[in-house]
């Protein structure tokens, strides 16, 4: 393989990883319109942000759907990162974008 063809190679699997990355960010964008709705029937109800059972249970879920590459434990750890940012919109809406 020539430098030329390995960058046109290259080139073809960044815009296939670009085009993955926007249906991510819909997927994300989806996800938190969802956790804005949750959080307005939290505060209704003046039920908290945190809820460590029901993450346990988002946990359990993705190991158990998980069919790799990525690693339980991997997507464990991409899992806290998203449900933490989650958490923190929650916490900003209730207390009316103060935070």
């Amino acid at each position: 393989m020539t430098p030329e063809e390995a960058l046109a190679i290259l080139a073809k699997f960044r815009d296939e990883i670009d085009a993955i990355d926007r249906e991510l960010l819909e997927t994300l964008n989806r996800r938190t319109r969802v956790v804005e709705e949750i959080g307005r029937v939290k505060q209704a109800v003046n039920f908290p942000v945190y809820e460590p059972k029901r993450e346990q249970d988002v946990f359990r879920n993705i190991s158990e759907n998980n069919r790799g590459p990525l690693s339980v434990a991997a997507a464990q750890r991409i899992f806290e990162r998203i449900i933490d940012e989650m958490r923190s919109l929650q916490k900003m809406r209730i207390d009316g974008g103060k935070s």
